[in-house]
């Protein structure tokens, strides 16, 4: 919200300098984002948090400079200056919704003149960026910004019979409103209605056919309190976020109703001139109870950590306008002012005091301490080791939203569980999936120029069981792009999704898990066909990995190929961190023997090193592939072409020529019976 200093101090005397009244503003509670100046007129630019609507006005922010300052703003008006002159027929205001509006202040001016308003009252309107409508429009939204409250003005000759109902609006009425959208409404709607149609929607916007325009001689002044859900309600609904809707769905103040008429009818005769009606129509069906609350001294020192003077208190409570009483050694008895709809419990109080009285002048010290030692979680050590790893590898950490829309259901295996009060569409259900939230970071790298990314995120996410839910801890991955960068004699490499398997593995290698083995057997829909994997321990998949499938791709509109992996960590987990090993190193040479193969489609490498490990031969110290061929001769239809690579090796002495042959010749009978291997030619 934007504040004009000179506007300020109609209200209240400013001692400091813009830059120091920021600051003070700030230590309140009210930050502000900017300070300028605009043909000599300083504008602050501040950010009120959504439990203080009182301070959405000039004289709002007035009230608490004058309890920073010790002393009082200048009263609300309460009554208009003249007499007005009495009339015969007198409008009639009906609330028939009571429980969405618990008051409606009315009052008549007639005979008035519209037209453009003059020029200071335009120009100060449009440095707080409302936007200068005419001089009766104008006088209702300069009320607004000046004190807070929002009113409306009616042509009243254009009122049917010139009445008001505050209604619900009928299944599938139609309204006009004042941007000249026709709007269909619902039962849910609150609407202002004369005796045949609803002529606003209450608290949002008026409507076209009573707007105030040039031929206006007679105006009806609203002024009201709508129940903030229904306001939000209609507002979001409507797609309609107006200044009046924006306080209406935080809270007005119940108790200023008929005093902003009376200033905005002030305010409307000088403009616009006119009569005023004597009538006062005030419906107000179940007025609001006097609040108090209780302050005690041995309170506001048990969580403020120290005694404040008892006269600081007073003046504090008295400058917000509580009213306190003296209640003995107790504490003090105060009156809750109907414009703080944010209090209810004697910790507010506290928190006002300690606002006004400054935390800067609280001393510096620790909290008590429990006498419990922390704990790490449980798995705290092997997340550490996880991520410690990810990142020596070249990945960035990423955090997503736990709560998410139902847009994600594409990468769910079962149904979400739902939130049974979401805030919005866009945070309705908990996360099945870490893959939507690390694809959203992907996608917005992207579009903002980083064509590398590798990202991770460890979290949890919620599945429905017997109970209610659980909370499966997940490791997700995410990368496209390069895997190495291009230098002076190669070029860049690009990331496939075997380079993710790579990763995998030294993660799984991590814990104790002895052997395990990929397959491609099942995979969900998101994963392309014939590029991606499955590890299996103990029966079950622990990770899937693989390339984001084309339909998958086309819908995040991704231009290059994207690879992701999920790693279901309750099970690795389960097992122990690998511990480190140490043997003596060889003092005699290793030996490498290549083994030119032709294989069957379906034998997968996993096959082969089972296959030699088989045999028991102690002095094979690695088997590894080294060139694997599938869609160019010597491949065929039937076989791929895989050259194999022995590291033999052993502690007692060096390996003859004989000795090699006899185990090389094992090795290719063992791979001829058992996978039917063939040598290549």
């Amino acid at each position: 919200m934007k504040l004009l200093l000179s506007w300020l101090q109609e209200f209240v005397s400013v001692p400091s300098e813009p830059r120091q009244l920021a600051e003070e503003l700030t230590m309140l509670g009210l930050a502000v984002d900017s300070v300028t100046t605009e043909e000599g007129e300083t504008v602050f630019e501040i950010d009120v948090t959504t439990n203080r609507p009182d301070c959405l006005s000039h004289y709002g922010v007035a009230r608490e400079l004058a309890a920073r300052y010790g002393g009082v703003a200048a009263a609300f008006p309460e009554t208009p200056a003249e007499k007005p002159r009495a009339r015969r027929r007198d409008p009639v205001v009906v609330i028939t919704a009571t429980d969405l509006c618990r008051r409606y202040s009315a009052r008549i001016i007639r005979g008035v003149k519209v037209g453009p308003s003059p020029d200071w009252l335009a120009r100060r309107m449009e440095r707080v960026g409302v936007r200068s409508i005419n001089n009766v429009a104008d006088a209702t939204n300069y009320v607004l910004m000046g004190y807070g409250h929002p009113l409306h003005a009616f042509d009243l000759d254009r009122l049917e019979k010139g009445r008001i109902v505050v209604r619900r609006a009928g299944e599938s009425e139609l309204l006009r409103t004042l941007d000249a959208v026709e709007r269909r409404l619902t039962r849910d709607d609150l609407v202002i209605a004369d005796a045949k149609r609803p002529v606003a929607l209450a608290g949002i916007m008026g409507g076209l056919d009573t707007e105030i325009s040039l031929h206006t001689q007679n105006v009806l002044l609203e002024s009201a309190w709508f129940e903030p859900v229904t306001v939000r309600r209609t507002s979001k609904k409507q797609g309609l976020h107006t200044e009046a809707s924006h306080r209406f769905e935080r809270g007005a103040d119940l108790g200023a109703t008929l005093a902003a008429a009376n200033r905005c009818i002030e305010l409307i005769r000088e403009l616009a001139g006119g009569e005023l009606d004597a009538h006062v129509s005030d419906v107000y069906p179940q007025p609001k109870q006097v609040q108090t609350i209780l302050l005690r001294h041995a309170e506001l020192a048990r969580h403020l950590g120290m005694e404040i003077p008892a006269a600081d208190v007073e003046q504090i409570l008295a400058g917000l306008g509580f009213l306190p009483r003296a209640r003995g050694r107790t504490g003090w008895r105060c009156t809750v002012p109907t414009h703080r709809v944010d209090l209810s419990r004697e910790i507010d109080l506290v928190e006002e005091v300690a606002r006004h009285y400054g935390y800067d002048r609280f001393p510096l010290r620790l909290p008590p301490s429990s006498g419990q030692p922390a704990r790490k979680a449980p798995h705290a050590a092997k997340e550490e080791r996880l991520r410690s790893l990810l990142l020596g590898l070249g990945y960035d950490e990423a955090l997503s939203p736990v709560l998410v829309s139902r847009t994600t259901e594409a990468f769910e295996e079962s149904p979400a569980v739902a939130l049974s009060n979401p805030l919005s569409e866009e945070a309705s259900v908990m996360r099945t999936s870490l893959v939507p939230g690390l694809l959203a970071a992907v996608q917005w790298n992207l579009n903002r120029g980083q064509e590398t990314v590798r990202l991770f995120e460890l979290g949890n996410i919620y599945l429905r069981s017997a109970n209610g839910h659980r909370e499966p801890p997940v490791l997700g991955l995410v990368a496209t792009g390069d895997r190495a960068e291009a230098g002076l004699n190669q070029p860049a490499r690009k990331f496939d999704w075997l380079d993710l398997k790579g990763d995998l593995e030294q993660c799984a290698e991590l814990f104790e898990i002895g052997s395990y083995r990929f397959d491609s057997e099942i995979l969900p829909d998101y994963y392309r066909p014939g590029h991606g994997a499955r590890l299996m321990l103990d029966g079950g998949p622990v990770v899937l990995l693989g390339q984001l499938s084309q339909a998958a791709a086309e819908q995040w509109k991704f231009r290059h190929p994207v690879f992701l992996a999920e790693v279901f960590l309750e099970r690795l987990y389960a097992r122990d961190l690998r511990s480190p090993r140490s043997q003596p190193i060889s003092r005699f040479p290793a030996v490498e023997r290549d083994f030119s193969l032709l294989l069957l489609r379906q034998v997968q490498f996993q096959n082969v090193r089972e296959a030699v490990l088989s045999l028991g031969i102690p002095e094979v110290v690695a088997v590894s592939p080294v060139e694997a061929l599938y869609d160019r001769p010597p491949a065929t239809p039937e076989r791929y072409s895989l050259l194999l690579r022995l590291t033999l090796q052993s502690h007692q002495a060096t390996l003859t020529e004989a000795e090699l042959a006899a185990w090389s010749a094992r090795v290719m009978e063992c791979l001829k019976g058992k996978l039917g291997a063939q040598i290549r030619v």
